[in-house]
């Protein structure tokens, strides 16, 4: 079982490295639920050695997006590629809240051998079998997913269904509320192929600055903690 860290500044990239982490997914403002990462900052993930999976996620908010986006989505996905990174992270849905064939299939072509994860956009669709069928079909390598659910406390019974369902064809890798006191549940119950954590707390950031901001940083003891449990 691999583990990912969800990495959106500076300290999670130097934590990932000095903690041994399989890999991470890079983004930035986090607050939101990430979002594309800039390509400094990608670069700078290149540059620690890390095998670096790029969410490509244009904007926050909900998974269907005009085709305006989708350029954008493609333009980002080439852009990851020709600097190097791993794999790319990201999800596309229709109007009915289904798994955007036609755009999966343009972002396939342009990730061109690259790995690509279809994130958390799975859990706004419905019926997983037919949606896991789908990315089958596509040749999607991974899924991120906490059950159709919130978070994983909440999915947990549905991903186990799915892992059961996909039997090897995808990745199932869970994410999405895991946490000190829910990851060996995940390992134990889940068998997952993978866990994905950003492992943060809430803090106020250049307090006496006009433009001061609660954002999300990793705590490194909290990761330690999880880390420990698991492996």
């Amino acid at each position: 079982m691999k583990l990912e860290l969800c990495a959106a500044s500076i300290e999670a990239i130097d934590l990932a490295k000095e903690l041994n982490f399989d890999r991470i997914e890079l983004c930035q403002n986090l607050e939101q639920g990430g979002m594309t990462p800039s390509i400094g900052f990608i670069d700078y993930a290149l540059a620690n050695g890390l095998e670096t999976h790029v969410l490509i996620r244009p904007r926050s908010g909900g998974f269907r997006y005009s085709p305006e986006e989708v350029e954008i989505i493609l333009r980002d996905v080439r852009e990851s590629k020709a600097m190097g990174a791993h794999g790319v992270v990201l999800g596309v849905l229709d109007e009915s809240d289904q798994i955007c064939v036609k755009s999966m299939e343009l972002i396939l072509a342009h990730a061109d051998g690259m790995d690509v994860t279809f994130h958390r956009a799975f859990d706004d669709t419905y019926e997983f079998e037919k949606s896991l069928n789908v990315l089958i079909k596509l040749g999607v390598k991974r899924l991120l997913s906490a059950g159709m659910a919130r978070d994983v406390d909440l999915g947990i019974h549905v991903l186990k269904a799915m892992s059961d369902f996909a039997a090897g064809r995808i990745e199932i890798m869970v994410g999405g509320g895991v946490n000190v006191g829910n990851i060996l549940k995940i390992k134990d119950d889940v068998n997952p192929t993978a866990i994905h954590f950003s492992g943060t707390n809430k803090v106020v950031i250049d307090e006496g600055s006009m433009f001061s901001e609660t954002i999300l940083k990793p705590n490194r003891a909290k990761i330690i903690r999880m880390l420990s449990a698991v492996r």
